[in-house]
């Protein structure tokens, strides 16, 4: 397993393995590893010669009252999971080594990143596209594996291939759970364990909507109700909403698909967590 630091470097090697026929996916990480990230790299190795993690926690993406300094980093453990895992390149560069120190470019997707977390992190989703977009140029993958925790973050990530024309497929993995239910996060060693049983309120909170929503077909009654069910365990709710996934706006008659998103801090941990399902 190769590690690259130097973004040139990657891109070279990325270029000269295209010109001699072999075929590259891409595993987008901030490191801090967990089954759901080797999920992830499992479904790339199946889809390509060459799988590439990168390992960046982005600054970019951070507010500044955000936890940038403190974002959990075990890069020693990162790189035996990806070899584990049988990754072939990790990248990992420093943040002086990803960005020009006059950098005056971004790359912004300016519909689907409105709501729900864009919503409350509006620099959030720009900082994401901007450096996904510098890794598909470095990486020059033929495929991309985002999981679905963040769905929205793959649907923002699915317009702007869509929009810009990048040769690259976006593959959509399935959010992965602890065995109690709690959806994997590096974020999740922030809680304490009684904020890690309380939190397990969002995810029994969205299973209970979902199935009043589909016997009942009315939304509001089922978001009150979960979000009482996470305030009750002591969650202070950013968002519960329902949204159609190809528009992110409030789902109508053509809609197909709906997300069930719910954000909640535990403690000062903020938790995603969503559910996908058809009306």
């Amino acid at each position: 397993m190769q590690i690259f630091n130097n973004r040139r470097e990657l891109q070279q090697f990325a270029l000269d393995a295209k010109r001699s026929g072999k075929t590259i996916a891409l595993v987008p990480t901030m490191g801090f590893l967990h089954d759901g990230h080797m999920s992830l790299i499992d479904i790339a190795r199946q889809k390509a010669d060459i799988v590439i993690v990168s390992i960046f926690v982005n600054p970019k993406q951070f507010a500044p009252t955000e936890d940038f300094d403190r974002y959990p980093r075990d890069f020693d453990g990162d790189v035996a999971k990806c070899a584990d895992h049988d990754a072939d390149v990790i990248f990992a560069p420093e943040i002086d080594a990803m960005y020009d120190g006059n950098a005056s470019t971004w790359v912004e997707e300016t519909v689907l990143a409105k709501p729900l977390c864009g919503a409350s992190r509006p620099t959030f989703y720009r900082g994401v596209t901007t450096v996904v977009a510098k890794l598909f140029l470095l990486a020059q993958p033929d495929y991309a594996v985002f999981g679905l925790k963040d769905a929205q973050q793959c649907f923002v990530i699915q317009r702007m291939v869509r929009d810009l024309d990048f040769p690259v497929e976006i593959i959509p993995a399935p959010l992965v759970r602890d065995a109690d239910g709690l959806a994997l996060s590096s974020r999740n060693r922030y809680l304490s364990a009684d904020e890690r049983t309380r939190a397990l309120s969002i995810h029994r909170s969205l299973l209970a909507a979902k199935a009043r929503i589909q016997k009942e077909k009315a939304f509001a009654p089922a978001l009150e109700e979960a979000v009482a069910t996470v305030t009750a365990a002591g969650g202070r709710v950013d968002y519960i909403e329902i949204l159609d996934c190809d528009t992110m706006l409030s789902p109508d008659a053509n809609t197909r698909q709906v997300i069930l998103a719910a954000a909640a801090f535990f403690g000062t941990t903020r938790l995603i967590d969503n559910e996908i399902f058809a009306l």
